[in-house]
């Protein structure tokens, strides 16, 4: 009983306290943030998320111990129901699944939330969006035949009993309900939650831009779940944290699973939003830019990895229509520089609060996944006279 007991509150924790981000660390980044330096910046978008922590010690399949979760993201909140918005992605390396994306290519429109997970539950998480939109009338009172829902995932088993299969319907709709604009937490909460980053505890991050083309504003938000990189190839603003670090908290696999997984390998699922007004081939562009904030932390693409990015833009709110001709705006090609610039940005710094964020995590067989160590981070930027005053 006790023991329950403090699991429920270290999964309250996760799910509603915000810990420290990298800014409060003195890390420096490039570009201005939004209100919450966060992918809900942009106006509309809601996340949500369902944590799931339980048991300790070895691992028995079907009872844990558990470390994963669910994350929800809304282009356009949930009381928008059926708002298709332009979107398009793209995969730097495909060892990894997202659903729903060659109709997101082929239509160049995304009509459904975005769910994150762990690679096992996509298909549970998966059917579970689709009976909800059964259940809640996503679709508005129209009587429509086909629905692909967007999922994408992550690996989390050298932590959690992935094998269990311990995401059920009612988790996906604990994260859709929580879904909401505004602050959000970051680090061992939702899909993240049992995930491992570039040799230190990883999980979920987000972060932010804003910036003028002409005479007005634009934001670009980012969404990381991050899995992915070895130790060695960690980079933060720019100085060698990887290798100044490499002999410090090296996790610890006491029975790790039988596999071919090499270091560096692992995923990381990225969702780009703006309110940019742009076309599908031109989200397509945003969508690969991706890769260059995820290079610049130190991923490399790695075989075995799942580096799999979509962007979405929320303006042109009424281009959807099944029956009649719709105009548009669009931004020129000519003047994307400011996107691509702030994609890259956002990413960058959302993929090191995650890190930030996370905390030191025990899992099956007393697996552990260390936090990147705050004060350790803090004397190696002092070393390269990188920490910003």
């Amino acid at each position: 009983m006790k023991e329950t007991i403090t699991i429920l509150i270290i999964v309250l924790l996760s799910v509603y306290s915000y810990g420290q981000r990298a800014r409060d660390l003195g890390v420096p980044f490039v570009g201005t943030t939004g209100a919450f330096n966060a992918i809900t910046d942009v106006k509309g978008v809601e996340v949500g998320y369902s944590t799931i922590i339980s048991g300790k010690g070895e691992n028995v399949v079907g009872k844990g111990p558990v470390r994963t979760g669910v994350t929800a993201i809304f282009p356009r909140g949930k009381a928008k129901k059926f708002s298709p918005v332009y979107a398009n992605w793209y995969s730097l390396n495909g060892n990894g699944e997202m659903t729903g994306t060659t109709w997101v290519t082929e239509s160049g429109f995304l009509e459904t939330p975005i769910m994150i997970t762990n690679t096992n539950s996509v298909g549970v998480v998966r059917d579970a969006v689709l009976k909800w939109y059964v259940d809640t009338d996503w679709y508005d009172g129209e009587d429509w035949w086909y629905t692909y829902p967007v999922v994408g995932e992550t690996y989390d088993g050298f932590l959690n009993d992935i094998y269990g299969f311990h995401v059920k319907e009612g988790h996906v709709l604990e994260a859709i309900k929580n879904a909401a604009g505004g602050k959000i937490a970051e680090g061992n909460v939702g899909g993240g939650t049992g995930m491992m980053c570039l040799g230190f505890k990883g999980g979920t991050g987000t972060a932010s831009r804003v910036f003028k083309i002409k005479d007005s504003t634009y934001t670009v938000g980012a969404i990381v779940q991050a899995n992915f990189g070895a130790k060695r190839n960690l980079s933060i603003a720019g100085v060698p944290v990887g290798m100044e670090l490499k002999d410090t908290l090296k996790s610890v696999f006491n029975a790790p699973p039988k596999s071919r997984r090499q270091e560096g390998d692992g995923s990381i699922i990225v969702i780009i939003a703006t309110d940019v007004p742009l076309l599908p081939h031109q989200l397509k562009r945003i969508a690969q830019r991706i890769p260059l904030g995820v290079g610049i932390v130190g991923g490399r693409g790695s075989n075995g990895s799942g580096d799999i990015f979509l962007a979405f833009s929320t303006a042109n709110e009424n281009a959807f229509n099944r029956d009649e001709a719709t105009t548009v705006e669009t931004m020129s090609n000519d003047r994307l520089m400011p996107v691509f610039e702030a994609t890259v940005q956002a990413v960058e710094e959302a993929i090191i609060n995650a890190m930030v964020a996370a905390e030191t995590m025990e899992g099956i067989n007393g697996n552990k996944a260390y936090a990147l160590p705050h004060d350790l981070l803090i004397k190696t930027l002092e070393k390269y006279n990188r920490l910003k005053e």
